[in-house]
């Protein structure tokens, strides 16, 4: 890391001693919990910085700044919670704190002290802590998005519109829990996204990608800067000529990348502790069984260096981890967070996830894919005789208990003879995600990670995450189409 001091000192010095507290005050608000009858209790700062530009018609037209800071302290009595937030850090919200989420208290059992404090190490960064919004002034910020336009628009005379935006975060979180343990994260955040349409004649068509992680300007090279730009304005023009898309039940081959979010969305919550343990999952109780086809292995990796949805700690102040969902088709595992994890009779895996201080952790994924598998991208094309290749992904609908999905294509072809065909539009692929998982009948050498723009929404809360997975091969799939 940059910082010469540890994200606990950072932690310290920007959210505790400003407001005039120490980490004895964290000790005697969790005290104070737990001298009434509940199972646990944690207290969580964050103090967050946001910038967003965005670029229209040529022109940076808006920027905003942000700033927030406060705390969520939470018992727990068996699987309800009591939970209350502060915008203000202060010894005096903290008792009030403390005295409104003891109601959850069980009447006549017996209390007990909290643990001493003592600081969780030896967990490995995933990013660095230097702050984004601080690593390049506003002209600097402003001449990337004009870079942005001239160049999109250099590429083809046809491209008429350029939409770029760039958002950076730079957040600070101090966790605290009733046995003691006291862990501390700097996570920076930076999104640039770019948007092109192109025109002939009446005719115009769209595209979009983007670059982010948890780094700062220094990770937007030019070669990547300009290999986004190309993918984005050849999607779109690629648009101008597709066919209607065809019909009907079908084989569909689906391309690397960002078209995992379709099983990030279909299947990926589904093996979320809250719904296993509730039984509203169709994973439930499930362990050991097959439930999809052999060669699929779908893990959820929070450790991976400077993707979106890494984490060095969760926001209940586990450590990050690897948690193997589906190997070889055998379901393995769920994620977890504290509470479903002790409900449940297992241990955490570093999933307790909160959009920020204001909202209660729940098991969110990190960054969630499938592992690649042996067959070559081409053999896999190769193998279908009348199919489609998706390509892109577009929107789309998902039920995140059931699986029951819709989705649109971005970008998609006809496969006739074992090769690509003519581009299509107007695809729309719909499927039940555990079904579709037991269809894959081929896995690609080729897995890829999204670019850096996925995000996941859960009970009212974002989190930024990351998606992704090999080339596949689906043997029947139903697409809707216009031809």
């Amino acid at each position: 890391m940059n910082s010469a001091l540890t994200p606990l000192q950072l932690a310290q010095a920007g959210l505790l001693a400003p407001n005039g507290l120490d980490v004895q005050d964290l000790s005697r608000t969790l005290d104070a919990v737990m001298a009434h009858a509940v199972d646990a209790a944690d207290l969580y700062l964050q103090n967050s910085r946001h910038e967003s530009w965005s670029l229209e018609g040529g022109i940076v037209r808006s920027s905003s700044f942000s700033r927030d800071q406060g705390f969520g302290l939470r018992a727990l009595d068996q699987d309800q919670s009591a939970f209350a937030f502060s915008q203000q850090i202060s010894h005096a919200r903290l008792l009030e704190a403390a005295a409104s989420v003891r109601a959850i208290a069980r009447q006549g059992g017996e209390g007990r002290a909290a643990i001493a404090a003592h600081p969780s190490l030896g967990h490995p960064a995933r990013y660095d802590t230097q702050d984004p919004l601080a690593s390049r002034d506003a002209q600097a910020k402003i001449a990337l998005l004009e870079r942005i336009d001239r160049q999109a628009r250099a590429l083809d005379s046809r491209v008429s519109e350029v939409n770029a935006s760039l958002n950076c975060a730079h957040e600070t979180i101090l966790v605290m829990r009733q046995d003691g343990r006291l862990v501390a994260d700097v996570r920076p955040m930076l999104r640039l996204s770019v948007f092109v349409i192109v025109t002939r004649g009446n005719q115009r068509e769209s595209a979009s990608s983007g670059i982010g992680g948890r780094f700062t300007f220094d990770a937007v090279t030019e070669e990547t800067l300009d290999a986004t730009l190309r993918q984005v304005v050849d999607e779109a023009l690629i648009k101008l000529d597709a066919q209607p898309s065809p019909s009907g039940e079908m084989a569909v081959v689906i391309g690397p990348g960002w078209p995992g979010m379709l099983l990030h969305e279909a299947v990926g919550h589904g093996f979320e502790g809250d719904f296993t343990r509730q039984g509203s999952s169709i994973y439930s109780g499930r362990i050991g069984q097959q439930v999809a086809a052999a060669g699929v292995t779908i893990v959820d990796n929070g450790t991976l260096p400077g993707h979106c949805g890494s984490l060095t700690v969760d926001d209940e102040g586990e450590a990050s981890q690897e948690t193997v969902l589906i190997e070889n088709g055998i379901l393995r595992g769920f994620m977890q967070d504290g509470m479903n994890a002790r409900l449940s009779g297992v241990a955490p895996t570093g999933n307790g996830r909160r959009q920020s201080y204001a909202h209660l952790p729940m098991p969110r994924m990190t960054n969630t894919y499938m592992r690649a598998g042996i067959s070559d991208p081409q053999e896999i094309i190769a193998s279908v005789k009348s199919g489609l290749y998706l390509a892109n992904l577009g929107s789309g609908q998902v039920d995140i208990v059931s699986g029951r999905f819709t989705f649109q294509s971005a970008l998609a072809y006809r496969i006739e003879n074992g090769r690509l065909g003519a581009p299509v539009k107007g695809a729309t692929l719909t499927g039940h995600g555990p079904e579709v998982m037991q269809r894959i009948s081929m896995v690609g050498n080729d897995l890829a990670l999204d670019p850096g723009f996925a995000t996941c929404g859960k009970a009212g809360q974002n989190v930024p995450v990351c998606v992704g997975q090999p080339t596949l091969k689906v043997d029947r799939l139903l697409v809707g189409g216009t031809a």
